[in-house]
């Protein structure tokens, strides 16, 4: 936790892939995290309707950390099951394979209802602290306003209740504007919020994020996104001729040495995931 309440907090983005995680990880970023959207999408399948397992998304996060050796936030969707006591499960395997973050939304899969009702969405955070028992930080995530539910109250209601459950750190992505998230942040002080990217009507700087009162600043998908736009853009180049437009971009000499880096990381099974709690206290888990 100390990343998150330090002045300033932290920017941790999210990766999709090895090389990109070992890129983030060159840049010097202290912690990343997985985005279960770019993930989704790498795997040809849709984000949020429960078309990828558990496991699949704890493979995908081992690896960056195995990578890394960086701390790694899994972002887990709604904790991948219909219990509290599944989603309980799920962060028990997370602390266990050595993740540092999981964030558990109070989505549904259910394009019908897609936010779950209130008292469940509780008792599912509520379950996921008490398995965390302090091994990992929890991130509690309602995403009203990304599913056409613009009601601030209830969103304020659901972060404050996810707070007095336990979890570490609140986040509701893309609030209308500056005004609302800083009273989000006010409403659940002192509690870290993550933001994603910005309010949903301008992109800030992290200067003024950090300004409003943010702890965390993620990017979800964008940084996979933006590689996919390079690659359409160089298909169209292809499509009309254009090799040399077509084929720019890093030496694969430069992938060759990021690569090796990672393989000179632990093999699993070691210590080689650094928690948010163990940063803390200075020391390796």
């Amino acid at each position: 936790m100390a990343l998150h309440t330090r002045d300033g907090g932290l920017v941790m983005p999210n990766a999709w892939d090895g090389l990109s995680a070992l890129m983030l990880a060159d840049a010097g970023f202290e912690a990343i995290a997985t985005s279960s959207a770019a993930l989704a999408a790498t795997l040809g399948r849709s984000d949020g309707r429960h078309e990828v397992t558990h496991r699949e998304h704890l493979d995908h996060a081992r690896l960056f950390g195995r990578l890394t050796g960086l701390p790694v936030n899994g972002d887990f969707e709604d904790g991948y099951g219909d219990t509290p006591e599944d989603v309980a499960a799920t962060v028990e395997a997370a602390a266990a394979a050595g993740l540092a973050g999981i964030g558990i939304e109070d989505t549904s899969g259910n394009p019908g209802q897609p936010i779950r009702d209130f008292d469940d969405a509780v008792n599912r955070m509520r379950s996921a602290v008490n398995a965390s028992r302090g091994r990992i930080v929890v991130t509690g995530r309602t995403d009203n306003f990304i599913q056409a539910r613009p009601d601030l109250d209830d969103t304020v209601r659901r972060l404050t209740a996810f707070a007095e459950v336990g979890a570490d750190v609140l986040y509701a992505p893309y609030p209308p504007d500056l005004d609302a998230l800083t009273a989000i942040v006010t409403a659940v002080a002192p509690t870290p919020v993550n933001v994603l990217i910005s309010p949903a009507d301008k992109v800030l700087t992290v200067a003024e994020l950090q300004k409003a009162g943010v702890k965390r600043i993620s990017v979800g998908p964008a940084l996979y996104t933006h590689a996919m736009g390079a690659v359409e853009e160089a298909a169209k180049a292809l499509v009309a001729g254009d090799l040399a437009s077509a084929t720019t971009g890093i030496s694969f000499g430069r992938v060759s040495e990021l690569l090796a880096r990672g393989k000179s990381r632990p093999t699993p099974g070691e210590p080689s995931l650094r928690t948010y709690r163990s940063q803390e206290e200075g020391r390796l888990t």
